[in-house]
């Protein structure tokens, strides 16, 4: 063999190495930074009810089987070849807003920084940024994110004023609220009805549309009376009940299909459970309430009746701390999502069921 040949050949070989590596799919995985026995609230002795699960950050929760194999030849081909640095910086998340969980298990993600949203896409081990809302413009601060009608995704804007429509590949459909809208932030779907609720947080009112975007009517008012508010943000739809975050007025109400007001808690205070700012809100099958209480860095858990049960949070970039969380939401198993924002990461949780 010629030896002058050598380095070629292992250039080749190396080449070939790392293009195989690049072509076999990825796998997904939360990114877990406990050690040891697992994190869990409340702490033993008690009955823990919520168990860590993991984080969303971008994508280093999607790496190859092989990655330890194909990192070191990635390396070896760069002292070879005489590159300088490493690979290009990977896509993580910044500033997460909010989210929604869909039926394959794909999580999406706003980011206000990244003006985009990420799709953390476990069934195809691949992660995307989807960054247009309409022709050639781009999102500005999407906030609120839900489930549409036809299997779309809706997407409301805070700085574009309006919701937008995305098909299940990111690509823009449709738009409404335009001229209607002043600063829409939180998003919510009544899938039986085919009604869109957007809190429109600078006019102090819930408007609802229906699937084809035309507005049906608008919920309340700016006050602190019984269905009044001062700068509603974020919003949450289950069983048949539209859950709002009453952001300035420091507390949740609670309306019925009709826009009615059916229950309401929070008030401000220095104590575990009293809320000042609070920002996302979901519920569980079991009818907890989950409330990001962004000021003191909490996710607080609420009982159907507004009775506090389980404060975790603090503020801090430890594992179960926050650092400015923003929104809450939970899939069909029962994790819970929460947006890490200044963290820039989303924590999941395990509710493991009980009172």
């Amino acid at each position: 063999m010629n030896i002058r040949k050598l380095p070629q050949i292992a250039f080749l070989g190396l080449t070939l190495l790392i293009s195989g590596c690049a072509d076999t799919p990825k796998v997904f995985s939360l990114t877990n930074t406990v050690q040891g026995a697992p994190k869990v609230w409340p702490t033993p002795p008690e009955q823990p009810r919520y168990r860590y699960v993991g984080e969303l950050t971008g994508e280093e929760n999607f790496r190859h089987e092989n990655e330890d194999t194909r990192g070191a030849a990635v390396k070896v081909f760069e002292w070879l070849v005489g590159l300088v640095g490493g690979a290009a910086d990977r896509v993580v998340l910044q500033r997460p807003q909010s989210g929604m969980v869909d039926a394959e298990g794909r999580v999406y993600v706003t980011d206000v920084s990244r003006g985009a949203v990420y799709v953390f896409d476990k069934p195809a081990g691949r992660l995307e940024v989807w960054d247009m809302a309409r022709g050639s413009a781009r999102f500005k601060s999407p906030i609120g994110i839900a489930p549409g009608a036809r299997d779309e995704i809706l997407v409301a804007d805070a700085e574009l004023h309006g919701v937008f429509r995305l098909d299940k590949k990111g690509n823009p459909v449709g738009e409404f609220g335009q001229g209607v809208l002043k600063r829409p932030t939180g998003l919510a779907r009544d899938a039986q009805r085919g009604l869109v609720y957007v809190a429109d947080t600078h006019a102090h009112d819930i408007k609802v549309f229906d699937d084809d975007g035309k507005l049906q009517k608008v919920i309340g008012q700016r006050g602190e009376a019984d269905g009044e508010f001062n700068f509603p943000t974020h919003l949450a739809f289950a069983a048949g009940q539209l859950y709002v975050t009453d952001t300035l007025n420091s507390r949740i109400q609670i309306f019925d299909a009709d826009g009615k007001v059916t229950a309401k808690f929070g008030e401000r205070g220095l104590y575990v459970g009293n809320l000042v700012r609070p920002k996302g809100v979901a519920v569980d099958s079991e009818n907890n309430i989950y409330v990001v209480e962004s000021f003191y860095d909490n996710l607080l858990v609420f009982d159907s009746t507004g009775r506090i049960l389980l404060a975790l949070g603090g503020t801090g970039k430890d594992t179960g701390n926050f650092y400015l969380p923003a929104g809450v939401w939970t899939d069909n198993r029962d994790q819970i999502y929460v947006a890490d924002m200044f963290n820039g990461r989303i924590l999941v949780l395990q509710f493991l069921g009980g009172s």
